[in-house]
């Protein structure tokens, strides 16, 4: 008797688990963004705290500030209009694709090159950023592009990056000269131990800003765009945000943000 007490005590235990399990809703990361980000009338954005020029905390603010930070404020109020509401969560190279994942954040702008192994993981927007490889050189400089560098030009770079490997490909006849890091890289260049420091010119552009004697030479001479990334499945807000970005270019509100944050080069603008 107790034996068929037990059977059916565990019976109706499994039938409540399977009920329940059959009610449980959606996880956060499956919701429909866009319609939630509508009812709530607040897109959540995944940003950097300490990429000068992207997305660095102002101390005096408290407020993250940059261009990352622009471009998704104005993507917010296309979507949701002009009283939509870009809360921002901070990330690192590290954090954004979990955050991301756990629905912690509804979308990615971190100066996050868009690349196949990454597209595994998430969907991509389209290139709001034309993020590259380029040259810093101290103004004045008779180094105009890669082209012009040679066995007589030193270049800087930081030990072990692909910045290294790309410049020994586009400039094979040139000097290399590795350093731990772009601090110190920075300061051999102040130095005169190179002629060139080479790096993404997002970097770069962070340290002309700071350093009015330097400016980037030329282009880039490597393809590594900035996208917004989104999770899979999400092929409705994704939309949205393409068009968004599609509008802030025809209207001129990108140009106006880019030359807020890059008044002086059109390095990595869009059209």
């Amino acid at each position: 008797m107790r034996k068929k007490t037990m059977i059916r005590l565990l019976f109706l235990l499994g039938l409540v688990f399977l009920i329940l399990a059959g009610c449980k809703g959606k996880s956060v990361a499956e919701e429909n963004i866009l319609e939630r980000s509508k009812q709530n009338n607040t897109i959540t954005w995944g940003v950097k705290y300490d990429t000068r020029l992207f997305g660095m905390m102002d101390i005096k603010s408290s407020t993250v500030q940059g261009f990352d930070i622009d471009i998704a404020k104005a993507i917010t109020q296309e979507i949701l209009g002009k009283d939509g509401k870009a809360e921002f969560v901070e990330v690192t190279s590290k954090t954004r694709i979990p955050l991301l994942k756990n629905g912690n954040i509804d979308a990615i702008i971190a100066t996050m090159t868009i690349t196949d192994e990454r597209k595994k993981q998430v969907d991509f927007s389209d290139v709001y950023f034309d993020a590259g490889q380029s040259l810093l050189v101290k103004k004045g400089s008779p180094i105009k592009s890669v082209d012009e560098l040679n066995a007589e030009t030193t270049v800087l770079a930081v030990k072990g990056s692909t910045s290294a490997v790309n410049i020994r490909e586009h400039a094979p006849d040139a000097k290399i000269l590795e350093l731990e890091n772009y601090a110190e890289a920075f300061t051999a260049l102040q130095s005169g131990q190179g002629d060139a420091m080479t790096t993404d010119n997002a970097i770069l552009l962070g340290m002309a800003d700071e350093n009015p004697d330097y400016t980037l030479a030329g282009g880039t001479f490597t393809n590594e765009p900035y996208g917004i990334a989104i999770n899979k499945g999400q092929t409705e807000f994704l939309d949205a945000v393409n068009q968004a970005l599609k509008e802030l270019i025809a209207n001129g509100t990108y140009d106006q943000i880019y030359q807020k944050w890059f008044p002086d080069t059109t390095q990595g603008k869009v059209n």
